[in-house]
């Protein structure tokens, strides 16, 4: 029994087609990894500590300020929390003018929550 090279060349594609598709399957993630900041539980964590950093230290404060006293604050998680920088803070305090949209400044949440 001989195969035609249109049979050949079809069984190739299908087997590298087969492989191909598996090792795209194989580097998918598969479950959810520990330090994964950007779930919805991360957030309301962040905004909470965004929150009572800003209720513990004034309306005075700036973004820049905010994101070095977020940093130092007790519950800020380091490990889980590495990716956290300036832009971050920018939009969480986005969301939650969003959130609150008779808000718009660090002042005004300051304000509310006093």
């Amino acid at each position: 029994m001989q195969l035609e090279t249109s049979t050949l060349m079809l069984l190739f594609f299908l087997a590298l087609l087969t492989v191909s598709i598996w090792k795209i399957y194989a580097f998918l993630p598969n479950k959810q990894l520990a330090d994964d900041d950007t779930t919805p539980q991360s957030q309301e964590e962040l905004i909470t500590l965004m929150l009572d950093t800003i209720s513990k230290n004034g309306a005075a404060l700036d973004s820049q300020k905010l994101f070095t006293l977020m940093l130092l604050h007790e519950n800020f998680d380091k490990q889980r929390f590495w990716r956290f920088n300036q832009n971050r803070l920018n939009r969480l305090l986005e969301t939650y003018y969003l959130r609150h949209p008779h808000l718009s400044s660090i002042e005004d949440i300051y304000n509310s929550l006093r």
